[in-house]
């Protein structure tokens, strides 16, 4: 899967503008479903037929970026986030443009190093000498997002976005592998615009309404140095998530994911997130509610140029999603 991982990653994709990254998957995605549509909002609705209710596992294809909101007279540029930017993640990182113009994340200078590092502080060098080269370059309210290329480590890989180009590799890799044999009638869509309020969960799932739906996203993780102290490590199988910031998930659901885990020896671990959520959450309460879940890929550094992840938790979310979908699941909601 690591030459699909590289050219999801490396797209070009934040909120609002996943046209690229919802090609690559087209193209991928196509031979392996019934149908493909892309609704009003950009969302990418693929099907595989199947009886019985109606499942659908919802990855998003965007992003986290920043716009451009102001220029000054040396042409640099002052900018706004687009998700959940972290600036202690972005200083002297580099940032690309919808047309190919790159920047590079400076920041004024601080008193004392000890001081936070403030968004409003922020700024994008382009290179430009004043104000009218770099309006020429990259107009007031320009798209942009990291620019890092996808670096394999062996076991474990490095990028930007796999938040949640990762999640959009997973169900493509589970519809390969599934081969159009599902028990349940399936949806695997792609959503857009999940960083910035999970708009194409809420859009898509009105158009679907499925029976049971799951997200497939990122999610952080214990095990690096004086942590906060969270029970999900790289390496540790696919997560199976119990409760987020904007979810408790369906016990019958969290249920049917572990017994489906133990029946296949699928590795997994529990999540509960106390910061952040998923598509899921704008799924749950769409029309007359939707019994739902996650699973979810530990990922170091999430929101920053350079997430890291272990191919083996990528590898067990893909079974674990092929297992599930193999099984008559209408007894989750009788």
């Amino acid at each position: 899967m690591k030459n699909l991982i590289k050219k999801l990653t490396e797209a070009f994709g934040p909120s609002g503008y996943e046209k690229k990254v919802r090609k690559l998957i087209y193209d991928e995605i196509k031979n392996y479903v019934d149908s493909t549509k892309t609704d009003k909002l950009g969302n990418l609705i693929t099907h595989i037929k199947g009886k019985g209710i109606k499942v659908m596992f919802a990855a998003h294809m965007d992003e986290i970026g920043v716009v451009t909101s102001y220029i000054d007279k040396n042409g640099f540029i002052r900018f706004s986030n687009v998700g959940g930017f972290f600036p202690v993640h972005s200083l002297t990182a580099r940032v690309i443009f919808a047309n190919g113009s790159v920047g590079v994340i400076g920041e004024e200078q601080r008193k004392t190093m000890s001081d936070p590092i403030e968004m409003k502080k922020l700024y994008i060098d382009i290179g430009a000498r004043n104000k009218k080269e770099a309006e020429k370059l990259v107009p007031i309210g320009s798209f942009g997002c990291y620019q890092r290329k996808f670096q394999d480590m062996g076991q474990r890989i490095t990028s930007k976005a796999f938040d949640d180009r990762i999640g959009c590799a997973v169900l493509i890799e589970a519809a390969k592998r599934l081969k159009q044999k599902v028990k349940n009638d399936t949806y695997f869509v792609f959503t857009t615009q999940e960083e910035v309020g999970l708009k194409g969960a809420r859009t898509s799932a009105f158009d679907v309404a499925p029976d049971i739906a799951l997200a497939i996203d990122v999610t952080g993780t214990g095990d690096t140095p004086d942590a906060k102290k969270m029970a999900v490590e790289l390496g540790g199988g696919a997560a199976i998530k119990v409760k987020d910031r904007g979810i408790v998930c369906d016990p019958r659901i969290v249920d049917a994911l572990i017994s489906t885990a133990k029946k296949n020896n699928i590795p997994y671990q529990l999540e509960v997130l106390e910061r952040g959520t998923t598509d899921a959450t704008a799924i749950q309460l769409t029309k007359g509610g939707v019994p739902a879940g996650a699973i979810s890929i530990p990922t170091r550094y999430v929101h920053s140029a350079s997430e890291v992840l272990d191919t083996d938790d990528v590898d067990a979310a893909v079974r674990l999603i092929v297992a599930f979908l193999k099984k008559d699941r209408s007894s989750i909601i009788d």
